[in-house]
């Protein structure tokens, strides 16, 4: 008498025996176990090419970048670096001269002039960029109608072109300008802001101000946003008045983006060139009294008898002060962690 056909269902092991429709392990072999690619139909050896591909990959999204970076700044800045130790005119290559050039800007009248306006342009204008633009973003934080439009209003002169706003300042304080019409009208008398020495760096910094301040407020909104509300609440019922929880809240607060601001306006401020040559000229104002380094840079290095080496040892020069003013503003920052 035959035995009766095992009623185990399919898949199931019956008495330690696998039955005849046992489901085999997925393998990873494919669809029906063909052996012939991934679960996605893929051929066996894909993934492995991919993983060959990945190292390279990268760096084909990144030649185009790459390639800007390497055309536009590290060639000008090696071509300026070798042509400093070089005498190079605009049609003549020059040969190497050594240090010729540097001991000529220890004699260069022009150089230590240019140098004084661009130290006293970091000083006049860099506290002022760290502290207006932290006030002016306190007053429009606050969410009250019609506040939008004083951002913007404030933010305008940021993306204005600094041709244009250079000219407007130049009309209005112009001897004849808006300005000095006013002082007469009241009998001031008209002010020489752009024939004084003095007076005409003075003007260029307060536009260098005026124009950056909704950028730097734009900077300040953004860490201020940051800063715990429960913070001056808990100042304020400790009694400390608006002064108070400004020096001790605010400010600490927001202190690594004032870093970060007095980095950059320093930086700025030291290579700063269009507005001192939209206000004083070419020249660089009266007898040349107000030119800055990056203006003696394009002075002496143009036109067809341009001095392309003492040009870049001058551009050297301004290279390495920045990059001093950043590092000392770097280490100021890091004394007061310690």
């Amino acid at each position: 008498m035959s035995s009766s056909p095992s009623t185990a269902p399919p898949g199931r092991v019956s008495s330690g025996k696998a039955s005849v429709g046992a489901v085999p392990p997925d393998n990873g072999s494919g669809d029906g176990g063909s052996g012939s690619g991934d679960s996605g139909g893929r051929p066996a050896g894909t993934a492995a090419r991919v993983r060959r591909q990945l190292p390279t990959s990268p760096w084909l999204f990144a030649a185009p970048g790459l390639l800007v970076v390497g055309i536009f700044i590290l060639y000008p800045f090696v071509s300026t670096v070798v042509n400093a130790f070089t005498d190079r005119r605009t049609l003549i290559p020059g040969e190497f001269v050594g240090l010729a050039n540097f001991r000529e800007l220890l004699h260069d009248e022009m150089f230590w002039i240019g140098l004084r306006n661009s130290t006293l342009y970091v000083v006049g204008v860099v506290p002022a960029l760290v502290l207006l633009p932290l006030l002016l973003a306190l007053l429009v934080q606050k969410n009250i109608p019609g506040i939008a439009f004083f951002r913007s209003a404030f933010y305008t002169p940021v993306v204005a072109s600094i041709v244009v706003v250079g000219l407007i300042w130049v009309w209005l304080l112009d001897e004849r300008g808006l300005v000095n019409s006013l002082l007469e009208a009241v009998g001031v008398g008209r002010v020489g802001f752009l024939s004084d020495q003095w007076l005409l760096l003075l003007s260029a910094m307060a536009v260098t101000v005026w124009k950056g301040l909704g950028y730097y407020m734009i900077i300040y909104l953004a860490a201020l946003a940051n800063v715990p509300r429960e913070l001056h609440e808990a100042a304020a019922v400790d009694g400390a008045g608006s002064i108070r929880r400004f020096l001790t809240v605010t400010v600490p607060a927001v202190r690594s983006t004032m870093v970060l601001v007095g980095a950059l306006s320093s930086v700025a401020a030291f290579k700063v060139f269009s507005e001192v040559y939209l206000m004083a000229g070419p020249g660089g104002g009266p007898a040349g009294e107000d030119t800055t380094l990056v203006m003696l840079v394009q002075r002496t290095g143009t036109g067809l008898t341009g001095r392309v080496g003492y040009a870049s040892a001058i551009s050297v020069v301004v290279f390495v002060v920045t990059v001093a003013l950043m590092l000392l503003v770097l280490r100021a920052d890091r004394k007061e962690d310690a």
